[in-house]
């Protein structure tokens, strides 16, 4: 039997210095574990796409095979040669950090890992949207077998291969895409070519930052932002408002939701929007509801940042994100 759900996105070697507590060296990671494990809280049929090379431990891979995650669509690629490094580090702020590398290690008084050494951080705003990045799941990796998929997933990654696997998944009948877009694409001057991409997707997530630099000099208003995003496709439009919690607006019943963050004990907040995302994509198989799927998903999240780890949601006492799940519940309001 094919997973009931695909997620495609990039798996990683993570190097993360927390808030608070121990640093996290050449661990697993990349947005869609994190995707995977907001998912997973609700139901783990899951198929991955996502591309490795030789430096991706081949343990981790048996270990997503053993939480019975569908791994087909994860292949391994020889050129051009990828650098599944990532690095980040919060301060005690919760400010968020991928540069300066050597520094942030020097300033915990910790000793710079060898492992590291030559890493060069990308630098979005520098690169071309339309410049493919090789560590991105090409729509020519997908199995066939997960092209009829009904809910499917893509994590934030370049603006390429994101349009190749909507194309490619929009052909599917009662498909349900939900897309999270990278930063760097989301501005004014992209809007014509970001549309055409909108058009085959049912759920966009976008962080408030992002919705608030693409409309930026024309709106300051978030729903009017979310109405114009629908103009265009999608029927469901969820503005990530992190600490804040979401705003949910439903194109199809013409209706808003605000959602309050569950109140949770900040410890690592690494992958809490994929998580989201995962969450989300899961609840709305359940209840094809866009509010109780934004609950679901909200869920997911608050599970993440209590702990350091894509399945660290999956580790937490049984029946934990029920009962968070029904007490948020009461909290969300429609405006």
């Amino acid at each position: 039997m094919p997973p009931t759900f695909v997620i495609a996105g990039k798996l990683q070697r993570e190097y993360i210095l927390p808030p608070s507590g121990y640093p996290l060296l050449d661990v697993q990671g990349g947005n869609l574990l994190y995707a995977a494990g907001g998912l997973a809280v609700w139901n783990s049929s899951l198929g991955m796409l996502a591309r490795i090379n030789e430096d991706y431990p081949p343990e981790w891979l048996h270990e997503l095979e053993r939480r019975n995650f569908d791994v087909r669509g994860i292949r391994m690629v020889h050129e051009p040669p990828l650098d599944l490094r990532y690095f980040v580090a919060y301060t005690e702020m919760n400010e968020k950090s991928s540069t300066n590398v050597v520094s942030h290690f020097a300033r915990r008084h910790l000793t710079f890992p060898k492992s590291l050494l030559g890493y060069q951080p990308a630098d979005p705003a520098k690169k071309d949207i339309h410049e493919i990045d090789p560590q991105s799941p090409a729509a020519l990796d997908v199995p066939k077998e997960y092209r009829s998929i009904g809910h499917v997933h893509i994590c934030p990654m370049d603006f390429t291969s994101q349009s190749q696997l909507v194309n490619l998944f929009r052909g599917g009948s009662n498909q349900t895409v939900s897309l999270d877009p990278a930063p760097n694409y989301m501005r004014p001057a992209y809007w014509r070519e970001l549309r055409v991409v909108l058009q085959g997707v049912t759920v966009f997530h976008s962080s408030e930052e992002e919705m608030r630099a693409l409309f930026w000099g024309e709106t300051n208003d978030l729903w009017d932002m979310a109405d114009k995003i629908s103009n265009v496709g999608p029927q469901i439009i969820v503005i990530k408002r992190g600490a804040h919690g979401q705003f949910v607006y439903d194109a199809v019943q013409k209706r808003r939701y605000e959602i309050p963050a569950y109140p949770s004990r900040l410890a690592d907040p690494t992958g809490a929007g994929d998580a989201f995302c995962g969450g989300f994509l899961a609840g709305y198989q359940k209840t094809n509801d866009p509010l109780m799927a934004a609950l679901h998903g909200s869920i997911s999240a608050s599970l993440k940042i209590e702990g350091s780890g894509p399945f660290y949601p999956l580790d937490v006492l049984p029946g934990l994100a029920e009962a968070r799940l029904n007490a948020l519940q009461q909290l969300a309001r429609e405006v």
